[in-house]
């Protein structure tokens, strides 16, 4: 563990004085150029703010109408006989929505289930195996002007299901032995 940390602050430390050498070595104004690249990300930043707000409102109109729930109510009998655990359906209904939303019910679930549960382990699998989709296309594809998403949404979609039920699977798998 020790060889593996001093090589990553080794690899790290290349990077932090080697970029600036590599740049006067180039007669690269580096400062210079990284001042632009910091104006380059604040505009952005601005561009995506709009997007940004109408996505967590939306979200916040969804929580607070019941439609997460009304949801969860319609699916939990048939992903309860597809082996899933129901108390996994929030997190499942929230991920491609909001990467915050899905964390607030993963630390919901690790305090009611405990830290070492096999949904606890499922839960933290699922967050690393799949995407906020919906917020994706919805802040980066609206910032950058992309108004087709053509097959995007029905892409990442489907990649976020495999996830969950993969994550689901091999938590059973490795845990449950």
């Amino acid at each position: 563990m020790q060889l593996v940390n001093w090589i990553s602050s080794a690899v790290f430390l290349s990077f932090v004085a080697g970029i600036p050498c590599v740049g006067a070595f180039k007669k690269i104004k580096v400062f210079d150029v990284f001042v632009e690249g910091a104006q380059e990300g604040f505009n952005v930043v601005l561009r995506i703010v709009p997007f940004l707000v109408g996505m967590v409102v939306a979200i916040g109109m969804l929580r607070a109408s019941g439609a997460f729930e009304l949801l969860a109510q319609g699916l939990g009998p048939v992903l309860n006989a597809m082996g899933v655990p129901p108390d996994l359906l929030p997190l499942m209904l929230a991920r491609p929505f909001s990467g915050a939303a899905s964390n607030a019910v993963l630390v919901d679930i690790i305090r009611a289930q405990g830290g070492d549960s096999m949904i606890a382990h499922m839960a933290a699998t699922m967050i690393g195996s799949t995407e906020t989709t919906l917020y994706v296309v919805a802040v980066y594809f609206g910032a950058v002007g992309i108004r087709r998403t053509r097959h995007a949404i029905a892409c990442g979609l489907i990649a976020d299901a495999v996830g969950m039920f993969v994550s689901i699977f091999i938590c059973r798998f490795l845990i449950a032995g």
